[in-house]
């Protein structure tokens, strides 16, 4: 399995910035984040219409995280400013009905 180092972000939004919406590239996910940064500009070049604004970020990927739940989080800040980072879930564990067998109290 390969390392992935950054994942390529796009957005489109229309009416300013008031709706923006992810767009898929071709290639999303990138082994070294030069490889990312490279292909940002010409990846926006491809989606920019004479009606929408087109964002690009490529987001760094923390090896540390790579068998985490994660989400890729972004907003567009009202300066149009694209923000994007990883966000890793918080996952909670429920435990089976042996483990809390004592925690429950029995009427009788």
């Amino acid at each position: 399995m390969e390392h992935i180092a950054a994942l390529l972000l796009i957005v489109a939004c229309s009416d300013g910035i008031e709706q923006c919406r992810e767009i898929e590239a071709a290639s999303a996910v990138y082994e070294t984040e030069q490889e990312c940064d490279a292909d940002l500009q010409p990846t926006i070049s491809r989606f920019v219409t004479r009606d929408r604004q087109v964002l690009g970020r490529c987001v760094s990927v923390d090896p540390a995280i790579e068998d985490e739940d994660a989400d890729l989080v972004w907003n567009v800040k009202p300066d149009g400013t694209l923000f994007a980072m990883i966000e890793v879930s918080e996952i909670m564990i429920a435990s089976g009905p042996e483990a809390g067998a004592n925690q429950y109290l029995s009427h009788e």
